[in-house]
């Protein structure tokens, strides 16, 4: 846990100071949250599906998540205005530091032919996204307990101004971005 919190304090914060010459340590970049997010279309027909979802990503990320709620009723899809379509979990502190470690060194790691991460994923404000395909992919995932396979989206929130700034930040702590 506190391992990528001591990296991140001994060797990337003195590496993108001395890389992007910022005047204040206050300038460097820092992590400051991460938001898993499962969409869950087929809950609209049966109500224990979110329950499902919710206890998976509660194993992931070691934090209970909330269920998101449709602001709109769309007729094509069937669902209404509140309905539960979805969880989500937002990650700071020592929890964040280590879903990043599992993530980069467990999990990403585990699937097959796997060559990167999308460098390409950034929004322009230095945040980055990414989405897996299954959760499989997570060694606290039973697989004979998994009803459906699921994706995820993870976004990593940082403080950086530019998409340059942030890639260097998350490749020093790890990253394995696609050559």
């Amino acid at each position: 846990m506190a391992r990528y919190r001591d990296i991140y304090n001994n060797d990337v914060a003195p590496a993108l100071m001395k890389k992007f010459a910022y005047k204040s340590p206050m300038q460097i970049p820092k992590l400051s949250k991460i938001v898993v997010n499962v969409g869950c279309g087929d809950a609209k027909d049966n109500a224990k599906v979110i329950d499902n979802v919710i206890d998976e990503i509660t194993q992931i990320t070691g934090q209970k998540p909330v269920a998101t709620v449709a602001k709109k009723s769309v007729a094509n899809f069937k669902i209404r205005e509140g309905m539960k379509v979805g969880v989500k979990v937002t990650l700071r502190g020592d929890r964040m530091y280590e879903f990043v470690d599992r993530l980069f060194n467990v999990a990403l790691p585990r699937v097959r032919d796997f060559k990167g991460i999308n460098p390409d994923g950034f929004d322009g404000r230095g945040n980055y996204s990414l989405g897996l395909k299954e959760q499989l992919m997570f060694p606290e995932i039973e697989y004979d307990k998994v009803d459906k396979i699921r994706g995820m989206d993870i976004a990593f929130v940082t403080t950086a101004n530019t998409d340059e700034e942030a890639r260097e930040l998350l490749k020093l702590m790890g990253a394995p971005f696609a050559k």
